[in-house]
């Protein structure tokens, strides 16, 4: 291969897939731009230019209509319109590009697939290896000796390289030129390219090989016979036209300089700006440095933000912020505002931090200078404090310091010593301050400080305000860390922990081994910080109505998981190393009997081995489309509809779930047992999902299995903390189904919940329009899958892919649901306009979820932003709903002074150490905080159980 390495990028396929990948989880900057495309493509590019080292790279980008267009103006008709975030996201894009001084390629009348395929050939013939940087299929055809697919990483899959013999193998042809003719006769639905009509890629692949190109099979049609032979016939001129469609444009009019394709340093004063308008902290310091900042001084800002600003303009007129300061962002519907960018007065972007912003920190290291500090603490209403520990797990961790912070700019540091009785001392001398009722705690992330004090037996009482929480209410989708948001909304850059354990050499990774005066330092600023982020916030929430939310539900539920996380759960790992056990030799005898159908032994994890010898060796039929790499899929949803007729499915599907289940769960939990403690500490997350849904970390105890058998087994490992209790449960019956009634006012869903029918039977009869006794059990499964995911935007094609129902049986289902309950299809009709009208979903308790796509013009974008407006009402009040049962009960168990615990929330269920003694007793205490945390035209029910571990409970 050649020395000079040239780097050709498909710019919109690039921009498009980084934008898609992201749409279940889009990032935005504090401003409301949705950065997702311009992180994404940015990251591909820096990848591929710090870890492949090109020295030559070009960006090319499509300009204008394709010439194509001209002589058939059916070519590309059909695409969607592009989505609005990325029409935002490109001036941004390609502000990046130069200012990583990457030329970018371009040339009216001319697609970016003509100007690298060019360019390519060019290339070629001057010694170049050139790779062409996209997931473009089509470029299969230009792939030669020196010339190669360099397929980007995606969804966590690796980047690829694909030569002529990745081409050929993935196409099953001889000569990469026959990619054209394969593409011609299949079509492209994405180009509208019509291809003939009723060959799909399998059958032109077959052509292709019988035929070698598609001049040759229009030259001999005799040979074909019954419909093929017809149709091939019929649509000739169609044949012919869709092969030059397809042909990329190997000489096309572009000229490009070579000098000015050679890679040279970026321009940082342009970059910076860039990334700091864009909010990109970890990209900014991985190419620019770790003294980047999102707080750049205002004259380095970039005016790219020119252009984002008029397109909103161009949408409807931006609205002000709260403070009515004017700033622009995301185009909103009227009614929905947006935060102010900047706090207090401090401007944002003017570049602020500790080394330059007056401050006054002080040291307390002496009893006296203690007892000074907590006789001004305790004259205060409120105060922001914060720990400094030797780890980030709250239940496994020293404490190395405490700070506080009244007054801005002013704060305190105790620093306490290693030995832990001695600690223990110095902090209980706080007690009075942590545990004054009439003074307000302000922290962030507090919860993570009340675990690590309640090791020390030190509790904290009174209201607090975290302002974490409050950012998350008023701006779910976006950061919450607080360096974010101290950048964001107070212009000031704190000092990052990766900088203070890491000074001066010093990087074992510690607080213990920080220069004291340091340490001071970054923990007051965290205090300090924190305390003016809140004066930022506290209004917001009562201005956006949030008042109840916050101070009524999500703030006493940080007291709630912080006595769950710290009381943790018991594990039985002998039982789990029994069970690991058990499930390696259930997977080696599936493993025989799979080897044994089908006749030969392969490697059982291969994708594409097990694709080979399902569909080729076996000759099972293959009713899919094959994956980008030109392997048959053998994912959940293809072996789901094969586990019907062939036996060698199932049991595939039972040798992952063993294999699974093993090295995710049973093997890894036992791992995961607190060494002080003994007990599994899960971290509970109350600012992560954007429905209000908790979360659970190290572990996840949300995805712990439940619908197979194997997977309850996991359960059983969890059991009661000694001889004296039980596992208590409490799930919810059909919540969200039962909410879907109560929100949408469902008169005969109603009536189906308040006569106590099996909803998905009285479903299944009223839909089939059969008597309830008449049913079949596979009846009742269609009706169930239709009623859980009606509100999720199930389709025809979904509903048949998961059950044995045709596409039209499935349609006529669906239809009859809407005529059986019309309230619903009313409800989903109306929360998708109410969206559309304000901009976000909301809660019966006012949470809300902002939908910045509802309006889209690209049908794909829009479409998910919709579902989200229909879902959100109903997730998101079951969320509040089992949140609020959460505080009532816990302030049940406190005021009854209860031994039971409860331990566990995971989804629609809850979990309790009870004891014995106690269970009778706090059954129906559970059951009522439960039953009536919301007041609902619906009974609720709650199913509950008591058992020696979780699974006999459940």
């Amino acid at each position: 291969m050649s020395d000079k390495r040239l780097f050709l990028l498909d710019a919109y396929a690039l921009i498009y897939r980084a934008y898609f990948a992201l749409g279940k989880n889009p990032i935005y900057n504090s401003k409301g731009l949705n950065t997702s495309a311009i992180y994404g493509f940015t990251n591909t590019l820096v990848d591929l230019m710090q870890k492949e080292k090109p020295t030559h790279i070009a960006v090319v980008f499509d300009l204008g209509k394709p010439d194509r267009t001209i002589e058939h103006d059916f070519y590309k008709a059909n695409r969607q319109e592009t989505p609005e975030d990325i029409i935002i996201s490109t001036p941004y894009i390609r502000a990046i590009i130069e200012a990583l001084d990457v030329p970018i390629i371009e040339l009216e009348g001319y697609e970016a697939d003509d100007l690298i395929g060019t360019i390519a050939k060019k290339a070629e013939q001057h010694s170049y290896t050139t790779y062409m940087v996209t997931p473009d299929k089509d470029f299969g055809q230009l792939v030669s000796d020196n010339i190669f697919i360099w397929k980007p990483p995606y969804m966590g899959k690796p980047y690829e390289i694909l030569g002529v013999k990745e081409v050929c193998d993935r196409w099953q042809i001889d000569d990469v030129k026959k990619v054209i003719d394969i593409l011609g006769m299949m079509g492209d639905a994405v180009d509208n390219i019509p291809g003939i009509p009723g060959v799909g890629e399998k059958t032109a692949i077959k052509l292709v090989n019988e035929f070698g190109s598609v001049e040759n099979l229009l030259a001999n049609t005799d040979k074909l016979t019954g419909k093929l032979k017809e149709r091939v016939e019929q649509n000739k001129d169609l044949a012919i036209i869709s092969k030059k469609l397809a042909t990329i444009v190997i000489d096309a009019p572009v000229e490009v300089e070579e000098e000015k394709l050679i890679i040279t340093a970026p321009h940082k004063e342009a970059l910076t700006a860039l990334f700091a308008e864009l909010e990109f902290r970890t990209l900014g310091k991985r190419i620019l440095g770790d003294d980047f900042t999102v707080n750049q001084p205002v004259a380095k800002k970039t005016t790219v933000g020119q252009s984002y600003d008029m397109f909103n303009q161009s949408i409807v007129d931006s609205p002000k912020s709260i403070d009515g300061s004017g700033e622009k962002g995301k185009p909103e519907p009227a009614g929905e505002q947006s935060l102010p960018l900047q706090g207090g007065d401090l401007e944002g972007g003017s570049g602020l931090n500790i080394s330059n912003t007056p401050h006054e920190y002080t040291l307390i290291d002496s009893a006296e200078k203690r007892k000074t500090l907590i006789e001004l603490l305790l004259e205060q209403k409120e105060i922001c404090f914060d720990t400094e520990t030797t780890g980030v797990d709250a239940t496994d961790c020293d404490i190395v310091g405490l700070s506080f912070s009244f007054e801005k700019h002013k704060g305190y540091y105790i620093p306490f010593p290693e030995n832990r009785v001695e600690a223990k001392n110095i902090l209980h001398e706080f007690k009075p301050v942590f545990e004054n009722e009439n003074i307000l705690k302000v922290g962030q992330n507090i919860k993570f400080d009340i675990i690590v004090l309640k090791s020390y037996e030190v509790e904290v009482n009174g209201a607090l305000f975290d302002t974490m929480i409050a950012h998350y209410l008023l701006d779910a989708e976006t950061r919450h860390n607080m360096n974010a948001l101290a950048e964001n909304y107070l212009g000031y850059s704190p000092v990052s922990i990766e900088t203070l354990i890491g000074k001066k050499g010093k990087n074992q990774g510690s607080m213990r081994n920080v220069e004291l005066e340091d340490i001071k330092e970054y923990a007051v600023e965290d205090a300090d910080v924190t305390l003016q982020l809140k004066e930022v916030f506290a209004p917001h929430i009562v201005s956006e109505n949030f008042t109840e939310l916050f101070h009524e539900i999500e703030t006493p539920l940080i007291k709630v998981l912080a006595a769950m996380e710290y009381e943790g759960v018991n594990l039985n790992t002998d039982y789990l190393k029994i069970y690991s056990k058990e499930l390696e030799r259930e997977a080696q005898k599936a493993q025989l009997q799979i080897f044994e159908i089908a006749n030969t032994t392969f490697n059982l994890d291969s994708p594409k081995q097990l694709g080979e010898v399902l569909f080729v060796k076996m000759g099972i039929p293959y009713e899919g489309k094959k994956t980008k790499t030109g392997q048959f899929s053998t994912g959940e949803e293809v072996l789901s509809k094969l586990a019907y007729e062939h036996e060698i499915a199932r049991l595939i599907q039972d040798y992952r779930e063993l294999v699974k289940l093993k090295s995710t769960y049973v093997d890894a939990l036992p791992a995961l047992v607190n060494p002080r403690t003994h007990r599994i500490h899960t971290t509970f997350n109350q600012t992560i999902a954007a429905t209000g849904r908790l979360s659970s970390t190290n572990p996840n105890l949300q995805n712990i299995p439940i619908r197979t058998e194997n997977g309850r087994k996991v359960r059983k490992a969890f059991i009661p903390r000694g001889e004296d209790y039980v596992i208590l449960s409490a799930d919810y019956s059909q919540i969200e189904l039962r909410l879907v009634a109560a929100i949408s006012k469902d008169a005969a869903m109603l009536e189906a919940f308040q006569n106590d029918l099996d909803i998905h039977l009285a479903t299944a009869g009223k839909v089939y329009g059969i008597p309830l006794e008449e049913v079949t059990k596979e009846m009742r499964s269609n009706a169930k899958m239709v009623n859980f995911g009606i509100i999720y935007g199930i389709s025809a094609f979904g509903l048949s892919q998961r059950s044995t129902l045709s596409r039209t049986e499935a349609k006529e289902i669906i239809e009859n649901y809407f005529k059986t309950y019309p309230g619903i299809k009313q409800y989903m009709d109306d929360a998708v306009l109410l969206a559309k009208e304000k901009g976000y979903a909301e809660t019966l308790k006012g949470r809300k979820r902002k939908l910045p796509d509802i309006n889209s013009a690209n049908h794909t974008v829009r479409g998910f932003a919709e579902r989200n407006a229909i879902n959100t009402p109903i997730q998101g009040t079951a969320a509040d709903m089992i949140k609020i049962a959460m505080n009532r009960i816990h302030a049940e168990f406190a005021q009854h002074n209860f031994k039971s615990r409860m331990t566990l929330q995971v989804h629609d269920e809850l979990v309790f150490d009870a004891h014995k003694d106690e269970v009778e007793t706090i059954k129906p205490i559970i059951e009522h905080c439960m039953k009536t945390a919301l007041e609902l035209p619906v009974p609720i029910k709650v199913e509950m159980g008591v058992g020696s571990d979780w699974l006999e409970a459940h």
